[in-house]
């Protein structure tokens, strides 16, 4: 359920701009997670760093304004 709930919030975050913006400036995993669990989608670093490789994107930040390349 928890590895579902970051896909969720990658297919949201795809689609919505605005609602990314808060995550690209985020830069531990860890805030990342609270930050989408206050979003309502409840899943730990670990979960969110297995989706990140099961996809072969990264976590990393790039550009200026800060973007992610995990967005699908």
């Amino acid at each position: 359920m928890s590895k579902e709930n970051v896909v969720k919030l990658l297919d949201k975050g795809a689609e919505d701009r605005k609602f990314r913006i808060k995550y690209d400036n985020t830069f531990s995993m860890e805030k990342f997670a609270e930050l989408a669990k206050e979003d309502g989608f409840d899943f730990t670093a670990d979960d969110l760093k297995a989706v990140i490789n099961e996809n072969g994107d990264s976590f990393d930040s790039y550009g200026n304004p800060p973007k992610k390349g995990i967005w699908v």
